[in-house]
């Protein structure tokens, strides 16, 4: 699979600095959760959104048999180890022990990643070791 050239999908995650957070939308500028700055970047980097997101919870210590955003992921992306994953990689956080992968950042840098937090709307912050320990998941956005 063809990569998406992680300076493009940086530049285009750092387009959505300042977006406010709203829980479940996808709109540059007007609102955000972290899976719908993923979204929105996947729309000008790749393309068409591949199916609609139903509706999901809020709850970063929800429980249960599958890794449902990891599994969407793999279904379209190219997964690497998350000690791998360069500048430019979509990474899955892990928020609570025994609890599945709820929360999405893009990696910016070595040390440093972009995401969509809950009264911040989307910031760019240090990849801290609580934020690095947290990496369940990361994949690589496909080329067009």
């Amino acid at each position: 699979m063809n990569t998406a050239d992680p300076g493009r999908v940086i530049a285009v995650a750092r387009s959505w600095l300042g977006t406010p957070y709203h829980d479940q939308a996808s709109l540059r500028g007007v609102g955000c959760d972290c899976l719908g700055l993923a979204r929105g970047v996947w729309r000008e980097v790749v393309g068409p959104e591949p199916f609609p997101i139903p509706p999901y919870s809020r709850d970063w210590g929800e429980t249960g048999p599958s890794e449902v955003l990891a599994d969407g992921a793999r279904a379209m992306m190219q997964e690497v180890a998350p000690a791998d994953a360069p500048p430019g990689a979509l990474v899955l956080f892990r928020m609570m022990p025994r609890a599945i992968a709820k929360h999405v950042g893009i990696l910016t840098g070595a040390d440093t990643f972009l995401h969509a937090y809950e009264r911040l709307g989307v910031i760019e912050e240090p990849l801290t070791p609580a934020w690095r320990r947290r990496i369940a998941f990361a994949f690589l956005f496909p080329a067009r």
